[in-house]
């Protein structure tokens, strides 16, 4: 049987990011899946080198304006260890508070596009419109709606007050309620279902061999999540991780519904158990970061590692950032032989790719 080279992207009307494969071809099935990466290669990670440690918050911000709050938090919370530096209680809320929102703003970004890669335009709408909502909180009380710059070494920069939380849960029960009213569409219609049950599928033992991470992992039946671990206030707050067990794209779909749900639930506990006091500690007089150290967080895709070597001076020796989608292009170029040509675009949308975060 004759075999063809097919190149799918870096530009594609499906996909946001640039992703690039090669799919061998017999027929209308792939039989094999090679990536080709460096298309938007930024050279973010050598800025370390000009930059001192306190302007770097900034720049890891941008390596992903999606989960520019997590990355941010990830990297001071590696310079704390580093330095000694205890973060006030309140700070450790307030994170937890704001990555949350991120993951829902995310995994909401990600719903739409899904429905849009098998053709559900209206129901693409509706999650970026409910997503709408996520942003005005983020604009409201960091005064940003994307790179929110809310971190600092130490803690973060604000508190909202009393009236404002108040309007945060109003606006999170909207939020609860319009994801509910998708949800039937999103989970239980034939056409979904068609085009998701069964495909790209990885069984538990490929996405544990494979190193997957994320909602790619627990749609498999890995319960793996690194909030488990307790970082900001996490411990506090008795987190358990969301997964399905199937391993196709309609658990990964599903998995990422029911966490923007639990992301919700997760925000009310931190502040109904959000302490007074301080949101930012003094650092001056503590002598820049030696030392080497590797912190992790979970970011919406995924398990996110920073590793950060400093000498005592103003700027780091290095930065070294892994990101979850690096970790999860592997797994993918396992689901797609055996596939269509028509299912490429939904199964590779499962992993909800970050080109630009993974090429930094």
């Amino acid at each position: 049987m004759r075999k063809t080279v097919i190149p799918f992207g870096p530009q594609h009307p499906v996909l946001p990011e640039p992703i690039h494969l090669k799919l061998t071809m017999e027929d209308e099935r792939i039989i094999e899946a090679i990536p080709n990466l460096g298309y938007v290669h930024r050279g973010l990670e050598r800025l370390a080198d000009i930059r001192d440690f306190h302007q770097m918050i900034q720049v890891v911000e941008r390596v992903c304006g999606i989960c520019s709050m997590i990355h941010a938090a990830c990297y001071c919370q590696g310079i704390e260890e580093l330095m000694g530096v205890e973060v006030p209680p309140r700070a450790q809320y307030l994170r937890v508070m704001w990555s949350e929102l991120h993951r829902i703003q995310s995994h909401l970004l990600w719903l739409g596009l899904f429905a849009d890669s098998f053709g559900f335009e209206s129901l693409f709408m509706q999650f970026w419109r409910v997503r709408e909502r996520i942003m005005d909180i983020s604009e409201a009380t960091t005064g940003n709606r994307v790179i929110v710059s809310v971190n600092v070494i130490g803690g973060v920069r604000r508190s909202p007050d009393p009236e404002q939380i108040r309007w945060v849960l109003a606006q999170l029960e909207w939020v609860e309620a319009e994801l509910k009213r998708l949800e039937a569409t999103m989970l239980e219609d034939y056409t979904v279902k068609k085009r998701t049950v069964g495909k790209g599928v990885l069984t538990r033992q490929q996405a544990y061999e494979l190193g997957a991470v994320g909602p790619t992992a627990r749609g498999s039946g890995v319960a793996q999540d690194a909030r488990q671990t307790g970082y900001h206030a996490y411990g506090e707050l008795h987190f358990e991780p969301v997964v399905e067990s199937d391993g196709d794209c309609y658990a990964r779909n599903k998995v990422r519904f029911r966490e923007t749900l639990a992301s919700i639930d997760l925000i009310r506990r931190a502040i109904n158990r959000m302490p007074d006091g301080d949101v930012r500690a003094k650092i001056k007089g503590i002598k820049p970061p030696q030392g080497e150290t590797v912190t992790r967080v979970e970011q919406p895709r995924g398990e996110l590692l920073y590793y950060l070597k400093g000498s005592g001076q103003k700027t780091l020796d290095r930065v070294r950032i892994r990101t979850p989608t690096f970790a999860n292009i592997p797994p993918l170029l396992v689901m797609l032989p055996g596939h269509f040509l028509s299912d490429v675009p939904v199964v590779t949308l499962s992993i909800d790719p970050c080109i630009s975060c993974t090429e930094r």
